[in-house]
This record gives structure tokens, C-alpha cells and sequence, in this order.
């Protein structure tokens, strides 16, 4: 997604953008309260590429096999976390975010791509990677989509098995009865949102949405949303039982 992407020794160096310094200032904040599951962030290096702490572990996504599949609510209490840590933190005045999609409010900084394949399985911890489309954002827009990545939110997902997963994500987070509500409300917006995205890059040509699109992920994430939909009253039933 970020071009060159490369290791040079225990860090990674991948491309800088104009969103570059506010992904430095979220990362450098998290490090500094403590946050254990983000990697750190070292600034610019002399060939203009963001330079970020080398994790060693496997991805969540995608899984060896015969790997059972993330705890949805370990992500849960990651996210919570995750979220506690940056409510009331102010970004600098003059940030610029990457991210392609408009959120659904501006409460915090959210990551806005919780996924399996953004989550690293370090040996003693876990640590989710990949910050570029981080900004303003609601703890229910973050958790929308994780839900789908983490139940996941498809049809090869037996209906019941999805509504376990999906209560156990809202239980790690500690979600209370209006935050499940919400949630439920958000889980198909988000799936449609990257349809959207990926639909409208087609149609400008705007990448690297429109090879993604050209490549069939428009059409799963029109599968994906379509299903969230015809299972909607199922699954909001699941987070409050």
C-alpha cells in the first residue's frame, strides 16, 4: 500500500507523506504514556522515509496453518487501551491525516485500520502496525471495523460463531450498553464505506484503490456489507445478550 516498505536492521523504513509528522506525534505520544502494543516511531531518516521500530512476529493475517484464529477479545482490550490512552490527547494544530474515508465524528485520534493483517503476534504481546490512515475519528468507527476483520464479518463465518465473536470484542472492550447499540448501527456503514472507497477509485482512477477494486476486493467488501445487512438484528441481538 506504502510503496517500498523495507527492514534495515531492527527498524522499518517506508515512504513519508504529508501525514507523516502526525503519525510521528500519535506514536510518540502513545511511547510516552506507555502504550505497549503500538511500534515507535524514530522521525525521518536522511532519505525522507519514516523510519518505525522492527516488531518480530508473525501476522495475524495471513495465519499459518493450523492456527487458531486471534482472540477477538484480546483485540477488545487492545482497542480499549488503545482508545483510553489517546481520549483528551491533543494533535498538533497543524496535522494533516491520511486517512481516505470520512469518519463518523472527531472525538479522538482513532488507527482507522484495525485488522488481522495490521496486527503483529510478538512473542509478548500484541502490536498493531501500520498508522498511516490514523486521525480524528469515534471509539465505535475503530471498533466497526475491527469487528470485521476480527469475527470476521462474512459469509463464510457460521451466523452464530460471528455473533460470539462479536459480543466477545464488545466484553474485552468493556462496551457498555450504548456503546453495543452503536456499534450495531456502525458495523454496516463501515463495511459499505470501504466499498465506496474502493467503487469511486475506480471510477477516478485514484490508486491504489482502483487496482484494489480491479483485483475483486469492491466486490468482497459488497459481499461482506451486503451479508452485515440481512444479519444486522441477528448481530445486534449478539452484542447485548
Amino acid at each position: 500500500m506504502a510503496g517500498a516498505v523495507v527492514r534495515v536492521g531492527d527498524t522499518v523504513r517506508k515512504p513519508a507523506g504529508p501525514h507523516t509528522p502526525a503519525v510521528h506525534a500519535v506514536l510518540a505520544h502513545l511511547a510516552d504514556v506507555g502504550f505497549p502494543h503500538a511500534p515507535r516511531s524514530h522521525g525521518i531518516d536522511d532519505d525522507g522515509r519514516h523510519v518505525l521500530e522492527w516488531v518480530p512476529g508473525p501476522m495475524a493475517h495471513p495465519a499459518a496453518a493450523h492456527t487458531p484464529p486471534v482472540d477477538p477479545a484480546a483485540v477488545g482490550r487492545l482497542l480499549r487501551s488503545l482508545h483510553d490512552a489517546l481520549d483528551g490527547w491533543a494533535p498538533p494544530a497543524d496535522a494533516a491525516w491520511g486517512c481516505p474515508i470520512p469518519t463518523d465524528g472527531h472525538d479522538l485520534v482513532v488507527h482507522n485500520d484495525v485488522a488481522p493483517w495490521n496486527l503483529v503476534l510478538a512473542e509478548d504481546r500484541l502490536v498493531l502496525i501500520d498508522w498511516d490512515a490514523c486521525s480524528p475519528g469515534t471509539r465505535g468507527w475503530d471498533l466497526a471495523y475491527a469487528a470485521h476483520g476480527f469475527v470476521p464479518l462474512e459469509p463464510a463465518t457460521p451466523l452464530r460463531a460471528a455473533g460470539d465473536r462479536l459480543c466477545a470484542l464488545a466484553d474485552g472492550y468493556g462496551l457498555n450498553e450504548t456503546g453495543r447499540h452503536r456499534l450495531a448501527s456502525l458495523l454496516g456503514p463501515r463495511a459499505w464505506s470501504m466499498h465506496t472507497l474502493l467503487e469511486d477509485g475506480s471510477r477516478t482512477g485514484t490508486q491504489p484503490w482502483a487496482r484494489l477494486a480491479a483485483e475483486g476486493h469492491a466486490e468482497v467488501w459488497r459481499r461482506h456489507a451486503s451479508w452485515i445487512d440481512a444479519h444486522r438484528e441477528y448481530l445486534h441481538a449478539s452484542l447485548l445478550a
